[in-house]
This record gives structure tokens, C-alpha cells and sequence, in this order.
């Protein structure tokens, strides 16, 4: 049987640097193809496992997507359905991450809980709770900015960016420290990047400029990813089989500003050593 790496329309062949995840896979006679997570001709019950990987339009779709995982066989989908659930929305930030240090966060539905959101913060950080790739995220410092509470299209590869809404204030040292990213695979941290923004930028992903280098793992790195990794499956009801945790510095400390336990990028582009964990956690699945 086959495992099926489940990805979006607008990336039918898979995240960038794929090719190395297949090749890791099969280097462990793991037989794998790509498969749009929507596509009705898909038979995922024919699937050995599924992962998912880079669906990342479900931002446009988040129930019908909520609603697929669902209907696959918990048992032969890595982290499952509910995780997904909870993990869509970044709400979780605020509710659920326990003694876990996360970046300040408040939650906005309307345009007035925005404006106080934004009052909070010298610089605010408006991003919708359910988003990906940086899409739709804002800077903001007047209350009274017109682009607040706004629909808008910024990354040609995802739909429309609408709330609600989280706002956070805008942490300095992304500017200059950037953002860490670790992996977490059967709880263990096993791989760090490191990305930064653009001159003029907050976002770190590539569309806006951003830039991804592999690092060797900082030990409070990990500690922080592991910790995070653990708490969220806690929160789900099951241990999390992969997670890459997003942290950034904040008063002196790294603190959590994404848990990634959906469809995180592996950077295989850029770090494409990332494939053989991710295919020797698959292979033990089997």
C-alpha cells in the first residue's frame, strides 16, 4: 500500500524540495505519491497513512477541510483530525498552551474589538486566526487604520485573508534575531531553522522576501518546542506524531508565536536533511 502526502491544488506536487521527501521514503521502501487533499477522485481509504503536508488553501475552506480529516481513518492519519481542529485556529495561543510562554495575544471578531486590540500596543500585529504563509497580516499602530477588519489577497497561492482576527504586539527582535523554527517528531526535537524578514518586513516567509537558513539545535530552542509539542497534545487527547513550533525572542526569553501541528512546512528547500526523520517517523507508523 501506499502512504499519501496530502497537499493543495496550488501545490499538486508537494512543498518545495518534495523530491527529497519521496526519495527518503522510498529509500525506506515506503512506497508515496502527492495527493490533493480535496480532489473527490483521491480513495484515501486505500492509503496505508496519510500526512498531511501542504494544504495550506484550507484557509478558504477550514470547515470542509476539518470535515475530510474527519472522514479518514484516525488510526492511519498522523496527528489526526482533532488536532487539526484545534490547531486551525490560532486561539489556541490564548487558551491552551498552559505554563508554555506564548507571544501576548488577544482575540478579535469585530472591527471595534480590533481597534482595542490594536490600543493595547504601541505597534500591533493583526493576522487572521485562521491563515497561513503570513497571508493577510497587518502592522498596525493607529486604531483607526482603514485597512482593519478588511478581506485582501497578498500571496498568490492562498485565498483571501478575512477575520476574525488575533492581535499581538509587534515583537522588536524579529527584525534582527528573526524567528526559530524547530521540529518536533515522536516528541524529540531534531532540527532547527532560523528565518528572517526583509529589510522593512515582518513576515519571514520567502513570498515576502524572507529568508530560511538550517542551524544547529539551540538546547532552550528545544526545550521550548518540546515543551509546547507536549502541552498541545495534551490539549488534543493524543501525543503529536510531528510539530514544528515558531518561537521568537520577547524580554529576554524565546517565547511560542505558532504551534505548526497541521501542515508545517519541512523547509526541505533549504534544509533537505529534514526528510529522513519525517520518513523514518512515517515508516514506524506503518
Amino acid at each position: 500500500m501506499t502512504v499519501l502526502l496530502a497537499t493543495s491544488g496550488s501545490w499538486p506536487e508537494g512543498e518545495p524540495g518534495a523530491a527529497a521527501l519521496g526519495s527518503a521514503l522510498a529509500e525506506r521502501g515506503v512506497a508515496s505519491r502527492w495527493a490533493v487533499w480535496n480532489d473527490p477522485d483521491v480513495d484515501w481509504d486505500e492509503a496505508a497513512l496519510v500526512a498531511v503536508r501542504s494544504t495550506w488553501d484550507y484557509i478558504g475552506q477550514v470547515d470542509d477541510f476539518v470535515a475530510w480529516a474527519r472522514s479518514l481513518d484516525q488510526r492511519r492519519l498522523l496527528n489526526g483530525a482533532e488536532c487539526f481542529a484545534w490547531n486551525v485556529d490560532k486561539a489556541y495561543l490564548l487558551r491552551d498552551m498552559g505554563d508554555v510562554p506564548v507571544v501576548p495575544t488577544v482575540l478579535a471578531g469585530t472591527l471595534e474589538e480590533l481597534r482595542e486590540g490594536v490600543r493595547r500596543w504601541d505597534t500591533a500585529v493583526v493576522k487572521p486566526r485562521v491563515g497561513a504563509g503570513g497571508a493577510g497580516l497587518l502592522v498596525v499602530t493607529d486604531p483607526q487604520d482603514p485597512r482593519l477588519g478588511t478581506s485582501f489577497v497578498d500571496h498568490p497561492g492562498l485565498p483571501v485573508a478575512r477575520g476574525p482576527w488575533v492581535v499581538q504586539p509587534l515583537v522588536e527582535s524579529i527584525g534582527t534575531r528573526g524567528e526559530t523554527s524547530v521540529f518536533v517528531l515522536d516528541g524529540v526535537a531534531v532540527s532547527q531553522v532560523d528565518k528572517l524578514p526583509a529589510a522593512g518586513e515582518v513576515r519571514v516567509h520567502e513570498h515576502f522576501g524572507g529568508a530560511s537558513r538550517p542551524v544547529a539545535l539551540d538546547p532552550a530552542a528545544a526545550e521550548l518546542a518540546e515543551a509546547a509539542v507536549l502541552q498541545a497534545g495534551t490539549v488534543v487527547g493524543r501525543p503529536l506524531d510531528y510539530g514544528r513550533i515558531d518561537m521568537v525572542e520577547l524580554d529576554g526569553r524565546l517565547v511560542v508565536s505558532e504551534v505548526e501541528a497541521t501542515e508545517p512546512g519541512l523547509y526541505l528547500d533549504v534544509l533537505p536533511a529534514n526528510a529522513a526523520p519525517f520518513a523514518e517517523l512515517v515508516a514506524a507508523r506503518l
